[in-house]
């Protein structure tokens, strides 16, 4: 199945709010925005670089705006799509194709080309310290094999082994990579998640 024909199975799928979406669709179409198909979800570009996406969940549905965060936002309608951990991207939420201003959502759109033309997106923090949760050091302590695996990931790996162990709710779920995950190998499948 090519891009255009997920797309088009995207849209045509039957949920609750697949008209509210088809319209988001319609309005994007509007734009100079170029629709394509990226993690399971229509994207819409410019000069290839991601502007917005269209997604429908369990009880709403919305925009994703990539580079959300420079949007004015006069109607407060954005939200910040994971507090303390997205940085850039900003979610407007629909609960019924009601709730949609053509206009108003054409002027997001408009504004979101505008600064991604103008090339406005927000940097990833870099050699940000990376904070060891306890359990991976002392498991680091406790094998040497595991400690020099871990110590040649690149800094984006360890810090992503770190986050991913530190945000486990409960403490049974907080479980340490084996060393073969830190290995060579292990590294091509990403963290033990």
């Amino acid at each position: 199945m090519n891009n255009q024909e997920k797309i088009e199975a995207y849209f045509a799928k039957e949920q609750p709010f697949k008209e509210g979406i088809g319209l988001l669709r319609e309005l994007a179409l509007k734009t100079e925005l170029i629709e394509t198909y990226k993690w399971g979800i229509p994207v819409y570009t410019i000069d290839n670089k991601n502007v917005l996406g269209i997604l429908a969940f369990k009880h709403h549905f919305g925009i994703w705006f990539y580079n959300g965060v420079f949007l004015k936002d006069p109607k407060k309608v954005l939200e910040n799509a994971q507090e303390g951990k997205t940085k850039a991207m900003r979610h407007w939420k629909f609960s019924n194709i009601e709730d949609i201003d053509e206009a108003v959502v054409l002027s997001y759109f408009h504004e979101a080309i505008s600064n991604q033309k103008k090339g406005l997106t927000l940097a990833p923090e870099k050699n940000k310290p990376i904070l060891m949760p306890p359990l991976l050091e002392k498991a680091l302590g406790n094998n040497q094999a595991l400690k020099e695996n871990y110590e040649n990931l690149s800094p984006y790996k360890q810090r992503e082994y770190c986050e991913y162990i530190s945000e486990a709710k409960q403490e049974k779920d907080q479980t340490v990579p084996t060393a073969e995950m830190y290995s060579p190998i292990g590294k091509r499948y990403g963290t033990a998640r």
